[in-house]
């Protein structure tokens, strides 16, 4: 596989960002993997987590394998610890970004698929979360979802106290990145309220991976997410097991939310 590291303007952002980006075109025939027949590639936009940056998945994951062996093109942007929302009060626009200008640029400087079936968002933790939001926010872009030990932190932190912490971050925190915490619930920042808002507008909702370990902290947002959806009637994948918040546990389920994502749309 091709890697390589891209620097951009991002007008949405202001400033010149940084991606990594991986394009399967350059395996030679007899390796055991398909080499590139030349279409246009489909693509995964893959958001890191928490106190993370653009590396992890290419330091800590086998995801120039899983390139490699589905034949699809990943690009992981810094979200910089602000769960891929925008940011109004700051004028940074981080949904923006990932949501049309990331995709826009990559798809005028590499062969891929414009098709919404052909592209996918996917991420672990504060990326899980990202993944999720700006999926359902750009649903006629993305057609499928992949959500790992999602951070759903809107149903932890709306409308909570000044005072709060919780051993992560504190209300301030909370706050810079959602805005006003009393109208976190039922904003574009809320994944329930969105896919009330796809079903609104008539759109189908991209198809959706979650995964979580039984172990993991976030387990109980993830179950409540899933809960949502069941209660909506919205077809979706859902997985827990035995894991944690931890690499050995994403690495594991990114195969198997590629191996789904690859599959016919059902």
């Amino acid at each position: 596989m091709a890697t390589m590291q891209i620097s951009l303007f991002s007008a949405s952002l202001k400033r010149e960002v940084t991606i990594q980006a991986i394009l399967p075109v350059d395996l030679p025939e007899g390796w055991g993997l398909p080499a590139w027949s030349g279409q246009p590639l489909r693509s995964l936009y893959l958001l890191h987590g928490f106190s993370g940056s653009q590396n992890d998945w290419l330091n800590f994951s086998r995801i120039r394998e899983l390139a490699d062996r589905h034949q699809v093109a990943v690009f992981m942007p810094a979200g910089e610890n602000r769960f891929y929302v925008n940011d109004e009060l700051r004028e940074e626009y981080y949904g923006e970004y990932i949501g049309r200008e990331l995709v826009d640029f990559t798809r005028k400087l590499f062969p891929l698929s414009a098709a919404r079936e052909d592209t996918w968002i996917g991420g672990l933790s504060m990326g899980g979360y990202g993944a999720i939001r700006n999926g359902l926010k750009y649903a006629e872009r993305f057609g499928r979802i992949i959500a790992l030990s999602s951070a759903l932190i809107p149903y932890r932190v709306a409308n909570i106290s000044p005072d709060y912490k919780d051993g992560i971050a504190s209300y301030s925190y909370y706050a810079s990145v959602f805005g006003d915490l009393s109208r976190l619930l039922g904003s574009d920042k809320d994944p329930e309220q969105l896919v009330r808002d796809v079903k609104a507008q008539g759109l189908a909702l991209p198809e959706l991976y979650m995964a979580c370990g039984t172990e993991d902290m976030l387990l109980d947002v993830n179950r409540r997410f899933h809960q949502f959806l069941e209660g909506e009637q919205a077809a979706h994948y859902y997985e827990e097991g035995p894991g944690d918040h931890n690499w050995a546990y994403w690495d594991k389920h990114i195969e198997a939310a590629l191996d789904w994502a690859a599959a016919p749309v059902s």
